[in-house]
């Protein structure tokens, strides 16, 4: 896939990646995958996006998200762009 990003970010990600990408990553994200495959993902989902759930913790971790310093800088940024507009976000 790194045929269609910048060099820099293709120097990044051989610069940087193994130092982000190790053992303990590797290990979190099979733990993942097992989540995934063996079901405990999609019921937890289902759960909490159910009425009895009321989305109760993917709404608190929306807000959780929502108040990290970069995304108080995102919508700066995203201000300065010609083509922004608010109304086209997907916000559901």
């Amino acid at each position: 896939m790194r045929y269609s990003i910048s060099n820099t970010a293709e120097y990044g990600d051989y610069i940087t990646g193994p130092k982000i990408v190790t053992a303990e990553t590797k290990k979190a994200m099979k733990k993942v995958l097992s989540d995934i495959q063996d079901g405990t993902f999609a019921k937890d989902f289902l759960l909490d996006m159910s009425p009895a759930g009321g989305q109760a913790h993917f709404k608190a971790l929306r807000k959780l998200a929502s108040e990290h310093p970069s995304e108080k800088v995102g919508a700066e940024i995203r201000k300065l762009y010609s083509w922004n507009d608010e109304d086209k976000l997907i916000n559901n």
